[in-house]
């Protein structure tokens, strides 16, 4: 299914950077989370396009949520 990447705390989502469909290299930013008046960058470990965004700007995310889908 590729990779998975879920939220590791609970935050905001500040800020959406990638966008479905987007081809992404290994250490791109997906979103950028808040939690605790910290910028937190959620980065993708594999190259790959952007299959799947769970998440929009404004959503709160807790432990474990999906995030994104990268294939």
């Amino acid at each position: 299914m590729g990779q998975l990447i879920e939220a590791e705390i609970v935050a905001n989502v500040l800020k959406v950077v990638a966008h479905e469909g987007q081809t992404l290299v290994a250490g791109d930013t997906v979103v950028i989370l808040e939690s605790m008046k910290m910028e937190i960058p959620v980065l993708t470990e594999e190259d790959g396009t952007l299959t799947k965004l769970a998440v929009k700007e404004g959503d709160v995310v807790q432990e474990h949520d999906l995030i994104a889908v990268v294939e």
